[in-house]
């Protein structure tokens, strides 16, 4: 399953190759769950950055919490770049994006959708010109050759082929319109269902975490 990906030996060679050229790897990490120290999702996502900080020498991360800090919501004024403050803002939120060479995302499930925080952050990564454009042959991606891994949480059971599940191919769409392809979920499922079953479910994920997750294509 996990053949096309690079082994964890790889993924030290290219910290260690970035550390020799006089840089690191950066990894972004993104929080959007409003739930805090409650939240599932942040606890796989730590996990995910605690596990590429213990094999990536030199690793830089970069933290943001969505929920903690909002970003405004897109309107005709952020367009227009009418509030300095909000367009600067916006501008730190693509740099880090695009210095990014790995990005974890945390994504809980709220009514079936990404939460707005999350989709915020989107609309300020998702921009034409810095990580797409239009072509006469249609769009391009601009930002590839990032990773990204996903912290996917759900209260109920809600497998992508259930077609209740907009989180997982939403965000597969989005980035992969952005030219990133190489996109990893790490899901735990019905954690509403019973405290039984919330427990085996996290415990699973941080598992695949530990043993099964690859570090780098």
């Amino acid at each position: 399953v996990y053949s096309e990906y690079a082994t964890e030996e790889d993924a030290l060679q290219r910290g260690e190759a970035a550390i020799a050229r006089g840089t690191s790897m950066k990894l972004l990490h993104i929080d959007s769950s409003i739930l805090g120290q409650h939240s599932a999702s942040r606890e796989l996502g730590a996990a995910i950055v605690a596990r590429w900080q213990r094999d990536v020498r030199g690793l830089e991360v970069v933290y943001r919490d969505l929920a903690v800090n909002p970003l405004p919501h897109l309107s005709g004024a952020s367009l227009a770049q009418a509030d300095t403050d909000e367009a600067a803002s916006a501008a730190a939120v693509m740099d880090e994006f695009l210095s990014a060479d790995v990005i974890v995302v945390g994504a809980p499930m709220y009514n079936f959708g990404i939460p707005s925080q999350l989709k915020a952050w989107i609309d300020r990564v998702a921009v034409a010109g810095k990580t797409f454009r239009y072509t006469a042959s249609g769009p391009q991606g601009l930002a590839g050759g990032k990773q990204v891994i996903v912290a996917a949480t759900y209260g109920g059971l809600h497998p992508v082929e259930s077609g209740r599940n907009f989180v997982e191919p939403y965000l597969r769409q989005v980035f992969a319109f952005l030219g990133i392809t190489d996109v990893e979920f790490v899901s735990a499922e019905g954690l509403a269902v019973s405290p039984e079953q919330r427990v085996t479910s996290i415990g699973d994920a941080r598992a695949r975490i530990d043993i099964q997750l690859p570090l780098a294509a």
